[in-house]
């Protein structure tokens, strides 16, 4: 029947309003087999890496309605993660494959949807990128900015919350078709490390700004052509003021709503009539039928240092509460990531 194992799983204890805090989720070890029933069609998976994305904070209340289900308290929180088959029942996975998908957030998994899973073939890259740019985040950047907004060479590209998971790779997108791209972020080695690091023209701390709509000016003296949407509230107001006559909004997250009681209304919506405007939501599930042609175009650009990205990897499953908690106060440095276990 297997070996029987302990799992240390992280739960969340209830749902939250407003700020998480790393009380509201507990370690819990529990046990289990090494073994999945052979007619099950499910895959058992030992994590090694665990993603932190902001999508996740919404799940954590209790919400209707919405495009994903709420976490369930007294159990294991779910998100994206890499993992190495230890058993399987179905027929397109073996023992020692790796994958990354949807996980628990335990030791050991089991999945239920394997077919949910991706096959992870080229370990020329460090397996944790699997949580970032060539998992869910890069392939959110790649629909969001290239099919969905269709950019152009000499346009002008913002970016809101651009050191993050998405953000950095939107911005080094950009500047591979040729547009004139900016970044805010919420600290000063931040803004430096979108200028000497990930090569956006300028960057600039949104926190020092009392006026938004003018430091957008200052940016984009002629306008914006493209805003790739991290945050809402506020920043989108003053963006919606500055687009330029047909510019493109791809909406993929906004984080400065996630954690109010009541989200804050939008005042300039008129400027989608004025300035014709093309304004519109995504998910990175609208895109993974193009998983394929998107890991062959970002890969090379890996190699050859084209592209490149920055992670913020927290240790033990132990500390996944608190990195995920330290993504809305803006604590982490690039794509945060928990390491649970070397493969």
């Amino acid at each position: 029947m297997g070996e029987e194992i302990s799992n240390k799983q992280i739960l969340l204890k209830d749902y939250v309003n407003g700020f998480p805090k790393e009380s509201d989720m507990e370690l819990k070890i529990s046990s289990m087999k090494l073994k999945v029933p052979e007619d099950s069609n499910t895959v058992l998976v030992k994590n090694l890496y665990l993603s932190c994305d902001p999508y996740m904070r919404p799940r954590m209340k209790k919400t209707e309605g919405s495009y994903t289900d709420s976490f369930t308290p007294g159990s294991p929180i779910v998100g994206f993660g890499v993992a190495k088959v230890v058993d399987s029942a179905h027929p397109k996975f073996k023992k020692d494959e790796l994958v990354w998908g949807i996980t628990g957030w335990e030791e050991y998994s089991v999945i239920k949807a394997p077919e949910t899973l991706f096959k992870i073939h080229n370990t020329d890259v460090p397996l944790s990128y699997y949580t970032g740019i060539l998992g869910m985040p890069g392939i959110t950047a790649y629909g969001g900015f290239y099919e969905l907004c269709s950019p152009k060479k000499g346009e002008t590209v913002y970016v809101s919350a651009a050191s993050g998971a998405v953000g950095q790779l939107v911005g080094q997108f950009a500047k591979l078709v040729g547009c004139y791209v900016v970044g805010s972020a919420g600290s000063e080695e931040k803004v430096e490390l979108l200028k000497n690091k990930f090569g956006f023209d300028e960057a600039f701390n949104y926190k020092e700004e009392q006026d938004l709509s003018a430091a957008l000016k200052r940016y984009f003296p002629d306008g914006i052509d493209i805003y790739f949407e991290n945050v809402g509230g506020k920043m989108l107001d003053a963006v919606l003021l500055n687009m330029r006559i047909h510019g493109r909004i791809a909406v993929c997250g906004m984080i400065s709503q996630y954690n109010l009681e009541q989200n804050e209304g939008v005042h300039n919506l008129f400027c989608l009539i004025s300035k014709r405007l093309r304004m519109q939501g995504f998910l990175a599930v609208d895109y993974f039928p193009l998983y394929k042609k998107f890991v062959e175009m970002v890969t090379p650009h890996i190699k050859e240092g084209k592209v490149k990205y920055v992670e913020d990897i927290a240790e033990g499953i132990e500390s996944a509460p608190g990195a995920l908690v330290g993504l809305f106060s803006g604590r982490n440095v690039g794509k945060q990531v928990v390491l649970v276990a070397r493969e």
